[in-house]
């Protein structure tokens, strides 16, 4: 099961009042491990960027305008995600502004029911706490010490161990239980049954020779005659 977390930084709020893609990150799951394929890109907006947004990502024009624009990126950023789906901390909010770039260069729509929102999951497991990832992240113990402002592919990868602990924790649970050949106890952990056939041993007579005379040698205080 393949799936890409991923994050984007933006000129503001809304696409239909002219804000734009600045940054794009993604970080490659596969049967939720990372896999340490990623995908990022700065991205020219092709307007200049508002001091409120500044302050939040540190991407200002003269950092960005040597960057391709979007239609330049597009389709490789496409290319990289593939069918899969996308784990989004506040999903609505990146496909607003995924969809409308995709739109304007005429390529189709992701639809909805590709995000799995890792705020909505948050909100329902954790009712009326605080849901950022700032705070999942404190919940979690996951280490955001870096984040001193917001960036694409650093928020996704803080976000990935977000959601391996949102849904169940970092090491999912597996199921080692052969029926017929082991048996759990009442508390649930697992335990070996006995094997079917006995192992042969792994020894040779020469070996098994030698070591029946070296504890001959030994007297009849040997541990081994014990």
């Amino acid at each position: 099961m393949r799936e890409i977390v991923l994050d984007t930084e933006t000129t503001g709020f809304e696409p239909e009042t002219g804000d734009r893609i600045v940054e794009i990150g993604a970080v490659e799951l596969v049967n939720h491990v990372a896999t340490g394929e990623i995908y990022h890109q700065y991205i020219n907006p092709e307007r200049s960027m508002p001091q409120g947004a500044f302050e939040v990502h540190g991407l200002g024009d003269d950092f960005l305008k040597d960057y391709p624009v979007f239609r330049q990126v597009g389709q490789a950023f496409l290319d990289f995600i593939g069918d899969s789906k996308l784990v989004i901390h506040n999903a609505a909010f990146d496909m607003k502004f995924l969809n409308a770039e995709l739109e304007w260069m005429g390529l189709p729509r992701l639809p909805m029911d590709r995000a799995i929102d890792t705020l909505g999951i948050a909100r329902a497991k954790f009712p009326g706490a605080p849901a950022s990832l700032d705070a999942l992240c404190r919940r979690f113990g996951v280490d955001n010490s870096s984040r001193t402002k917001h960036g694409a592919l650093l928020d996704s990868e803080i976000l990935a161990e977000v959601y391996l602990e949102l849904i169940g924790g970092r090491q999912p649970t597996m199921s080692l239980v052969a029926q017929g050949t082991s048996r759990q106890t009442g508390q649930g952990n697992w335990t070996p049954g006995p094997r079917p056939v006995p192992l042969p041993p792994r020894i040779s007579e020469a070996e098994r020779v030698a070591h029946a005379a070296f504890v001959d040698g030994l007297g009849d205080g040997a541990l081994w005659r014990r």
